[in-house]
């Protein structure tokens, strides 16, 4: 297989069956040639790297949910384009049913996982575009969105996952992309050519990026008019010649090589595996550039894109702090304090601030419209207070979990004590809380709610999908803050009248 094709090349086991198992999507990996980097080492191997597993792991299972039998109704779709079964990861949502679906889908691989499956964002940005690309059709009489529908159906025919990229470095944040210092800092068009363009720069924070077959690029803000070479949405193979990866650290990773109980999460691991891809020099050919200098319309791209990816958080989060609840419930069974008053008042206090993240997930789907094109689209207001309830919420549902869980969590032994035949003993004996409790139980889900109520997941969710502010703007400048003025003159004028 030649390197810089690679999944485009990859034909299934399975034939025409249109959805990959979880098998099949860990073992297409194995036939991409990405250069990637890890503390300061090349890996060759990211199926099996320690590092990186858990996170595929983790992805694998948006694969497994739309093949199951339980799961796989609101976990699969039927394309609007072909009339074939696809995974919901690549539908492009049609009514309301789709948008409830996909917050359900989101909560149950929440559940499964207890941490990010990684393919929210290439999902988001396969919906936004297909809009985007219809709508600059429509004014410009350009060929995008037939462009688009081609590598859509590839994409929903192969089961591809997409890592949807936006963010880029910014540089200095109080200047617009052409006044940087280094006009890299934003991808840029650098070169067109007879066949295609030349693009290059970087995307951060690329979540499942060393684990996606593809590659789509979406600007990562609203470009002025003199801003066109920024102004580029295209798609490559994930292991196009010239995309390199810088993989991530998290907190505590060098655990994921030294054990298993002490990761917490030892097969999903924590938050989603993220990336730095650079692109050095990157051809894209025509047949993949969605958008090549219409600036006025990387705008509506952000702000749309933005409203469904922060539809997903109060629902993925909320499957994630199920877990977080359950494992706090085991713990403070445990210590015997299940029964006492202030215990149940905080793990109702979890339940309830996980249900109100999710109901904003519900609310937003179902409170929706259509856009021209036909797609199904969130209420923007909803789901933006979606994701902002959700960034304060779930750090007081990871406190209220530390604070019932007690310190021993974060001074645990190393699993290798329990090795060590000087102390294991000893370890197990002064653990035990009760009679029928299990000390290694105990030391488990306390690692385990160590892992997921971190630095890590928390820094993620405040500033995934954009940080609250970006919340705050989208609320003020979508309220109809005079119509609320006159609902409350109309009352107090209309009690003047009656007097």
């Amino acid at each position: 297989m030649k390197s810089g094709k690679g999944i485009w090349e990859y034909e299934r086991e399975m034939g025409n069956v249109p959805m990959m198992t979880a098998e099949q999507y860990i073992e297409s990996l194995r036939l991409q040639k990405k250069e990637v980097y890890f503390m300061g080492e090349k890996v060759e191997n990211v199926v099996d790297h320690p590092a990186m597993r858990p996170h595929i792991n983790s992805a694998s299972v948006t694969y497994e949910i739309a093949n199951d039998p339980v799961h796989g109704q609101v976990a699969s779709a039927v394309s609007h384009l072909t009339g074939r079964k696809i995974n919901r990861w690549t539908h492009i949502p049609q009514n309301q049913e789709d948008l409830v679906n996909k917050a359900k889908m989101l909560r149950v691989a929440g559940q499964i996982t207890g941490t990010c499956f990684q393919r929210c964002v290439g999902m988001d940005a396969l919906i936004t575009l297909y809009s985007i690309t219809w709508e600059m059709d429509q004014k410009l009489g350009t060929d995008y969105h037939d462009r688009f529908k081609a590598f859509l159906i590839e994409t929903q025919d192969k089961d591809l996952m997409t890592d949807g990229a936006m963010t880029d470095p910014k540089g200095d944040r109080s200047k617009r992309p052409s006044q940087q210092h280094d006009p890299d800092l934003y991808v840029r068009v650098v070169e067109k050519r007879e066949h295609g363009i030349v693009v290059r720069g970087a995307k951060m924070h690329q979540t499942g990026a060393i684990n996606s077959h593809q590659i789509l690029v979406m600007p990562g803000m609203g470009m002025a008019a003199d801003e066109q070479d920024y102004a580029v949405s295209f798609a490559v193979p994930a292991d196009a010649q010239g995309i390199i990866y810088v993989f991530g650290r998290q907190v505590n990773d060098s655990r994921k090589w030294e054990g298993e109980i002490d990761q917490g999460n030892p097969k999903y691991g924590v938050v989603g595996g993220e990336a730095l891809i650079i692109f050095e020099d990157v051809f894209v050919p025509w047949e993949r550039v969605f958008m090549l200098g219409e600036t006025e319309f990387t705008g509506p791209l952000v702000d749309r894109f933005a409203s469904y990816h922060r539809q997903n958080y109060g629902a993925c989060k909320s499957g994630n702090l199920d877990v977080l609840i359950g494992a706090t419930t085991a713990v403070v069974d445990m210590h015997g304090i299940a029964k006492a008053g202030h215990v149940r008042d905080k793990l109702s206090e979890m339940a309830h601030l996980v249900e109100t993240m999710y109901s904003g997930a519900l609310a937003c789907s179902y409170h929706c419209s259509s856009l021209s094109c036909g797609t199904a689209f969130v209420d923007p207001v909803l789901a933006n207070t979606s994701k902002f309830n959700t960034a304060r919420y779930y750090p007081e549902v990871t406190r209220l979990a530390q604070d019932l869980a007690g310190g021993f969590p974060a001074t645990l032994p190393s699993e290798k004590e329990l090795d060590n035949p000087r102390v294991s003993d000893y370890i197990l004996k002064y653990y035990k809380t009760g009679e029928n409790a299990d000390p290694l139980d105990r030391i488990k889900m306390g690692r385990l709610i160590e892992n997921m109520t971190g630095s890590t997941p928390i820094i993620e969710c405040m500033h995934g999908a954009g940080s609250p502010q970006a919340q705050r703007v989208v609320i003020q400048r979508s309220i109809d803050w005079l119509g609320k003025r006159k609902l409350a003159e109309k009352i107090i004028s209309s009690g003047e009248q009656e007097s």
